[in-house]
């Protein structure tokens, strides 16, 4: 007999359930609404991500010996296959997994709405984003304004420190303010500094994770926009400004719950930055695999100029349900699997 106690039952109520089915119905009535396809692309595919802030979940399948395949944690790459492809717009609700993320925002899988819209600027994709999440929280949304902030008008307002400028002693000071014990810039063997921009850019997002994201949104759903180049992931830079990416995010009540980009269309760059993040990860002691040459072979066929947004459902339904804890959302939390 199993020893497994009452950990059998789920933790979701029944109630809670219903309200998971009705806004996911919600969502696809907003994208049927607005002749958005919806898709349904693997949850295993060929290569992991390269993001050193995100972990990939591996998979073993027989024949023993075979490569490896990987849990995805977004479903970009595979849409952006079908949109060089001519999907035209695309939704898609899926599961996720993503390594070393538990606690009470976070469950290693969950449940992401990633969605693409062809010819759409940042700004039109912010306002449907917006759109969505105030049809998801029904009535409850009237007692959110709405505010568009840039990246460094954030740290301005919350910090008092402008983050494309700010030295690292500023940042580690802001750092330490917060409780983070900050240990001195690594440098190689041979004296050279190590540390620059990536550990400039630990640097301000632990200060976004910690001091400025959890100061947000209190009474508006607000959107950040004009990310550090150096953090523009898959979005392209901004031309008017080269030091800055067309990158948002969203948050509501300190809870971070969009990311959105302009994507980056250029094969050959997306290249650069994949290597780029593998030397990051050697440097860190991460794993390291080959890009998604299927990604890039998309790309290289010509992705129609698009922005895209990943939504955090879970993260929604905590909002729209008042609870504390992604548990209470959630069936079967992994530690029930």
């Amino acid at each position: 007999m199993s020893s497994a106690g009452a950990d059998w039952r789920p933790l979701a109520s029944r109630e809670m359930l219903r309200r998971r089915a009705e806004l996911l119905a919600r969502t696809r009535g907003f994208f049927a609404a607005r002749g958005v396809l919806e898709v349904d692309t693997p949850l295993m595919v060929n290569a992991p991500v390269s993001d050193v802030h995100i972990h990939s979940a591996t998979v073993h399948l027989r024949p023993l010996g075979a490569p490896p395949l990987y849990l995805h944690t977004s479903p970009e790459y595979a849409m952006k296959r079908l949109l060089a492809a001519g999907s035209g717009d695309i939704y898609q609700i899926c599961h996720v997994v993503r390594g070393f993320e538990q606690g009470r925002l976070h469950n290693p899988e969950f449940t992401l709405v990633e969605w693409y819209r062809i010819g759409f600027s940042l700004e039109e994709l912010m306002s449907e984003v917006e759109a969505l999440l105030r049809a998801l929280l029904g009535e409850g949304a009237a007692q959110w304004g709405s505010e568009r902030l840039s990246y460094r008008g954030a740290f301005q307002r919350e910090l008092g420190l402008d983050p494309f400028s700010a030295s690292r002693a500023q940042l580690v000071a802001a750092a330490e303010q917060a409780g983070y014990h900050v240990p001195p810039a690594a440098a190689d063997r041979d004296g050279a500094d190590r540390g620059g921009g990536d550990d400039r850019d630990e640097l301000l997002e632990l200060l976004m994770g910690s001091s400025v994201g959890p100061r947000l949104g209190h009474g508006a759903l607000t959107f950040v926009n004009g990310y550090p180049a150096t953090q523009a992931a898959l979005a392209r830079l901004d031309p008017a400004d080269p030091g800055s990416a067309r990158r948002f995010e969203l948050y509501c009540a300190g809870l971070e719950l969009a990311n959105g980009f302009h994507e980056l269309a250029s094969s050959g760059e997306q290249r650069a930055r994949f290597v780029g993040d593998n030397e990051q990860r050697r440097r860190r002691g991460l794993p390291v695999a080959p890009p998604d040459e299927r990604l890039l072979a998309a790309l290289a066929a010509g992705l129609p100029d698009c922005a895209g947004v990943a939504l955090g459902f879970d993260r929604v339904l905590m909002l729209a349900a008042g609870a504390r804890h992604i548990d209470e959302v959630l069936p079967f939390p992994t530690a029930r699997a």
